[in-house]
């Protein structure tokens, strides 16, 4: 099963993705505990996306893939931007760190899915959650 779309650099479209993410979900029969994992880390790596690849520019677009294979969803989420360097993003869980904004969003999606990949450009993010079927 497969769902591709995208949306404008606009941070009221993320009620979009929320209800694709809702009718992928109900028609895959993914479970209640991996619902919530997808949807909130789906919707901060689509949040990023608009708001520190794109910058917010409306004529930039934010693309969205959902692949489910077996019992694992991949879910891509890719800007337009210049990209950046993952490994360069401050850890927020360390003490001369806990009072910066940066990182938190990508530290929240590394907990949720079961592996996030990065690009080499860093304009896009693949993130993957195992054993999603009850």
């Amino acid at each position: 099963m497969q769902k591709k779309f995208k949306i404008g650099s606009k941070i009221d479209n993320l009620r979009i993705v929320e209800n694709v993410i809702d009718s992928f979900t109900n028609e895959a029969g993914i479970g209640k505990d991996s619902y919530g994992k997808i949807m909130v880390a789906t919707l901060e790596a689509v949040n990023n996306a608009v708001i520190h690849g794109n910058k917010s520019n409306i004529n930039k677009y934010v693309e969205i893939e959902m692949l489910l294979k077996e019992q694992t969803l991949y879910v891509t989420v890719k800007d337009q931007g210049k990209g950046f360097a993952p490994e360069n993003v401050p850890d927020p869980t360390l003490p001369e760190n806990i009072e910066l904004i940066d990182g938190r969003g990508i530290f929240l999606m590394s907990r949720l899915a079961d592996n996030i990949e990065f690009n080499k450009k860093g304009n896009a993010v693949v993130m993957t959650f195992k054993n999603i079927l009850p």
